[in-house]
């Protein structure tokens, strides 16, 4: 499966932004599938994951509450929903295809090249 990101830009505080993550080769139709973050100068950290379904979701603390992750099946894409975006928020943005917990995510082997986000204060 290749995966490919879109819908980075840039934003003012308390803005929202829709990332997209389709796949190029293969599909993400029937996969667990998760966003991750790196912000500049740190470690990839993990943000919110959908089980196949779409029924079941789990997201990092710091995004409960204003990011929201979706599904299409029939568009074979997967959504980050980002709303009243803070500073703290900005980072390269990636999906990933993995493995979903109840109370977690194990990444996997598939990333997209990832997707610019910057917030301004």
């Amino acid at each position: 499966v290749q995966l490919v990101e879109s819908g980075g830009g840039l934003v003012q505080a308390g803005g929202s932004l829709r990332l997209s993550c389709v796949a190029s080769q293969g599909t993400v139709r029937d996969l667990d599938m998760a966003w991750f973050r790196q912000a500049a100068g740190k470690e990839r950290e993990f943000v919110a994951s959908t089980n196949w379904s779409g029924g079941a979701k789990y997201y990092a603390n710091s995004v409960k509450g204003r990011f929201t992750i979706a599904r299409d099946k029939a568009k074979n894409t997967v959504y980050l929903q980002m709303n009243s975006l803070k500073p703290d928020d900005t980072a390269v943005y990636y999906c990933n295809s993995g493995g979903f917990l109840s109370d977690g995510y194990i990444s996997g082997a598939y990333w997209g090249q990832g997707t610019q986000v910057t917030v301004s204060t």
